[in-house]
């Protein structure tokens, strides 16, 4: 079964060289051309990686679990490391 994803990898060469190829018809040099069709390719990577993320489902845990993990007294915050600190 394909996914987003699949179909955002096949639509980028797709893109690519359907821009390229119009832009070229209506008149414009390649040096033109290539650039704009570069720049849909970085919006459907773009839309692929900000607006609809990848999200890791499988791992079952969430950001908000992990950032409720209680830290030890006197470690810092940043440190959740289940190993206690060497002394």
């Amino acid at each position: 079964m394909t996914s987003y994803y699949d179909h955002i990898l096949g639509l980028i060469p797709l893109a690519f060289v359907a821009v390229a190829a119009a832009v070229t018809i209506f008149g414009y040099s390649t040096t033109v051309a290539i650039p704009a069709a570069g720049g849909v390719g970085v919006v459907l990577v773009g839309h692929a990686l900000f607006v609809r993320g990848p999200t890791d489902e499988s791992a079952g845990v969430s950001a908000s679990a992990s950032a409720s993990t209680p830290v030890a007294p006197g470690a810092s915050p940043d440190d959740r490391s289940p190993m206690p600190a060497a002394e």
